[in-house]
């Protein structure tokens, strides 16, 4: 039996936290950001947390538990 391997795309995307939550970055950080104000962009350069009813597809993808 061969073995089963991660999806390469949510290695890149999606990190564990100490208390083995996953975490991930926000989204609309990359462009246009003239028109978002100073405080909405630092936001979202904090991590995330992946809500817990997403939590059971992203671990089959990272193939955790």
């Amino acid at each position: 039996m061969p073995k089963v391997k991660t999806k390469s795309s949510a290695k890149k995307r999606f990190k564990l936290s100490g208390t083995g939550k996953i975490r991930r970055k926000h989204a609309f950080k990359s462009h246009i950001l003239t028109k978002k104000e100073t405080k909405r962009k630092r936001n979202l350069t904090k991590m995330g947390m992946v809500h817990e009813s997403d939590e059971g597809r992203v671990k089959a993808m990272l193939r955790i538990g």
